[in-house]
């Protein structure tokens, strides 16, 4: 249920858009039918309530701890909101560290003994969350689990996980988005196979859209 109204709030807010026709491309130059950007939810009162509410009920599957980390930068608000929720201390963490003042790589007050729970906003790969789970494991903290958002459900990102032996947990997923889009007419029926075959390889989606387009 979760899963499926996260979904329908995204679309709605048009945090996430499909466009099966005329894809968007990626920083990483893939073509892809799909578009998230999960900081558009902040600015709707009401569906980043509800989303802070589902981030809280959802953190209990990860047992006890003591502690929020965001991903910088995207994963930082939403972390945020989680930790004033919970009522426990915040920090992020930089992707790299800053090339002046302190030369932080983790922002707040961190003892290294914490059980941490990381928040991200997307998975996509599980790269940024896992290089973020690295940083704070040097630091002697223990990791509880990664929890975002969404997820576009790419066996890279699973297999990735597993290998980290990290916990990770989503609001929603791309099989729940795909078939609330469907349910709300937000695409067609005729369009679910498309979006179906770019889950299973981008890369290869990406390619032969670009073939075609060459042609024409």
């Amino acid at each position: 249920m979760i899963a499926s109204e996260v979904a329908k709030h995204l679309l709605q807010i048009k945090a996430i858009k499909l466009n099966p026709q005329n894809p968007f491309t990626w920083a990483s130059g893939l073509k892809s039918p799909i578009y998230c950007d999960n900081r558009i939810l902040l600015s709707y009162p009401h569906v980043r309530k509800q989303i802070k509410q589902f981030l809280a009920d959802k953190s209990k599957e990860f047992g006890m701890f003591n502690m929020v980390a965001g991903v910088a930068t995207a994963g930082i608000a939403h972390g945020a909101l989680l930790a004033d929720a919970l009522d426990v201390p915040f920090i992020y963490v930089r992707s790299s560290a800053k090339g002046h003042g302190r030369q932080n790589q983790i922002e707040g007050d961190l003892r290294g003994n914490e059980r941490v729970l990381v928040v991200e906003d997307l998975i996509s790969t599980g790269g940024s969350a896992l290089k973020a789970v690295d940083v704070l494991e040097t630091t002697g903290c223990q990791i509880a689990g990664v929890l975002a958002i969404f997820s576009y459900g790419f066996e890279k990102a699973t297999s990735a996980f597993s290998d980290a032996d990290c916990p990770f947990a989503t609001l929603s997923n791309y099989d729940a988005l795909i078939q609330e889009a469907v349910d709300c007419g937000y695409i067609q029926s005729s369009d679910h196979e498309t979006l179906s075959n770019w889950r299973t390889n981008p890369q290869a989606w990406s390619d032969q859209f670009m073939k075609q387009n060459v042609k024409l």
